[in-house]
């Protein structure tokens, strides 16, 4: 009988512990302020070296945070998606702190295959398209901070005339 009080008393404590963290969750993530994602824009592209067939870029980018608190970059890495098909990759390793609603500039390279995204336009037939479809995918890593990684996925078109 002593047995079954026992393990009725372990079965209360957990449940208890259980909500207890339920609760102490809930009322983290009211206290927790809203994160909105910050907004990258390309400011410049240097071509490095290429050929034909493969192009080594360095992008000159800006990042803008709406946050009231800074952002530890860590590193970035993306990938570029012309009507569906991969153009081009990213990734920077360089660490830098974009303010609390502010922003930062950094360099990234870039290895893009503007020629065969080109040609692969042009294979689908009538000539050059007016507008083209895109996508960039990528995620933001942070160095400190509860949230680790930020992704983004933006899509778009532009037009060539």
């Amino acid at each position: 009988m002593e047995h079954r009080a026992v393990s009725h008393r372990a079965r209360t404590l957990a449940a208890a512990a259980a909500l207890a963290a339920c609760a102490l969750l809930a009322a983290c993530s009211l206290l927790a302020p809203k994160f909105e994602k910050p907004t990258l824009s390309i400011e410049n592209i240097a071509l490095e070296r290429g050929d034909l067939f493969s192009q080594r870029l360095l992008v000159h980018m800006r990042v803008q945070n709406p946050n009231d608190r800074e952002l530890p970059v860590k590193g970035l890495s993306y990938t570029l998606y012309i009507n569906g098909e991969e153009a081009a990759h990213g990734v920077s390793d360089k660490s830098f702190i974009v303010p609390a609603l502010g922003e930062a500039e950094f360099d990234m390279h870039v290895t893009a295959n503007m020629a065969g995204t080109v040609l692969g336009l042009l294979a689908r037939g009538g000539g050059a398209p007016d507008r083209i479809d895109y996508r960039v995918a990528g995620k933001v890593e942070l160095s400190s901070g509860f949230m680790r990684s930020i992704p983004f996925d933006r899509r778009g078109t532009f037009s060539l005339r």
